[in-house]
């Protein structure tokens, strides 16, 4: 029955795993599949038996679901499939077991990721999570220092770029990422109203931040550096107080280590607007507090991302050339300013672009928005144009505590 790909509904994935994993629920258990994605790629399932085990299923669709006339490879489903499985050599325990995945259908079975929820979500409610700056620094030193030509065999990590070529995806993100926000060449831009003339003036007609813009937009295309998740972001985390799970890497492939921890920062300066402008009116969050959190998470995450990926890089360094105390400064300042600089595009296609998200737009108050979404962006183009200052966690947070935004 699926020798043939299909795009399947809710009442067609019991039969699938009875036939593809049929060790997993006993033969007599009720199952119930409801449907949860709520990406703009694929199809997310969850079955489940009454005693509450469960496993997910995810087929990767041939269209985008937010525009029908933007079409995908399904390839993506078998790179998210294969990454997942390297990244838990690399880093184990931080990401969902995958059961199979079937080339055909295009669908991944995985570990239901039971007691976490997503980040974003979490963030959104205000909750704070003390332990996030060291599991995920501790996840991104390890997955993108080993999976580079410092620690690999040169040949078997071309084996690697090869294997993880993702054209369609990069695409996707060559054009929503580093293009359209800068131009709206294609008409799919969607700014907040009341910023449509600050974004004409501080983003369409800055060529100064263009060139920067291209100019990381080559480093995407053309740096292979480390095996990247390519959209990280507190969408694609589930986390709890004691653990978090890194999924969803189908925009995964070979590029430059920084984008990773960038897109990471960004999203967390999201979560502090919100703070700001929506938690700080309700009494029963402190506001306060979790801002500060925010930024003590953003200054832990470079600082403890720059200590582990220096004692990974003096263990397993395997290249005699790399082995050198002046090219690693200068291979570690290299991701450093690239993480400053990817932080900016992420912030910028965010408010810019036509993937929004929801820390932004739920904020009601439109000045208040207005105002958020200025601070933002400015402090992105400081980001791109001074790259060069962003050496450490304080940087972040002295330049961001240093905007004043009306």
């Amino acid at each position: 029955m699926y020798d043939k790909y299909f795009l399947m509904s809710e009442s067609d994935i019991e039969g699938y795993i009875r036939e593809k994993l049929p060790e997993y629920f006993d033969s007599e258990d009720k199952l119930v599949c409801k449907e949860i994605g709520d990406g703009n790629l694929n199809y997310v399932f969850r079955l489940v038996n009454e005693n509450g085990k469960s496993i997910i299923i995810k087929q990767a669709g041939e269209e985008l679901r937010i525009s029908k006339d933007l079409k995908l490879s399904t390839d993506r489903g078998r790179i998210e499939a294969n990454v997942l499985r390297l990244q838990a050599e690399f880093a184990p325990g931080y990401v969902p077991k995958v059961f199979l995945y079937d080339e055909v259908m295009c669908v991944q079975v995985m570990e239901d990721m039971i007691g976490h929820g997503m980040m974003r979500t979490e963030l959104l409610k205000g909750n704070v999570f003390p332990l996030f700056a060291e599991q995920i620094s501790d996840f991104l030193a390890k997955t993108l220092i080993l999976s580079g030509d410092i620690v690999m065999n040169h040949m078997e990590k071309k084996k690697l770029v090869g294997r993880f070529i993702n054209p369609d995806l990069c695409d996707l993100t060559e054009h929503l990422v580093f293009s359209e926000p800068y131009s709206d060449y294609n008409n799919r831009n969607n700014p907040f109203e009341k910023n449509r003339e600050f974004i004409a003036k501080n983003i369409y007609s800055d060529e100064s931040l263009k060139a920067r813009a291209a100019e990381l937009k080559y480093k995407f295309m053309n740096n292979a550096d480390s095996l990247i998740h390519g959209d990280l972001h507190t969408g694609s985390i589930f986390i709890n107080k004691d653990h978090l799970y890194v999924f969803d890497p189908e925009f995964a492939f070979y590029g430059p280590a920084g984008y990773d921890i960038g897109n990471i920062l960004a999203n967390l300066l999201f979560a502090y607007e919100h703070a700001d402008k929506v938690l700080s009116e309700k009494n029963d969050i402190d506001a306060e507090l979790f801002k500060k959190w925010i930024l003590d998470t953003v200054r832990g995450i470079i600082d403890l991302f720059l200590e582990k990926s220096n004692v990974l890089y003096d263990e397993k360094c395997s290249d005699i050339m790399a082995d050198n105390i002046i090219f690693k400064n200068k291979y570690m300042e290299n991701i450093l300013k690239d993480t400053a600089g990817y932080a900016g595009t992420e912030i910028i296609r965010r408010i810019v672009g036509m993937a929004k998200v929801k820390d932004i737009t739920s904020i009601e108050d439109e000045e208040k928005r207005a105002v958020s979404e200025r601070k933002l962006l400015l402090f992105a183009k400081t980001l791109m144009s001074e790259s060069d200052i962003f050496a450490n966690g304080k940087s972040y947070v002295d330049k961001w505590l240093d905007l004043n935004v009306m």
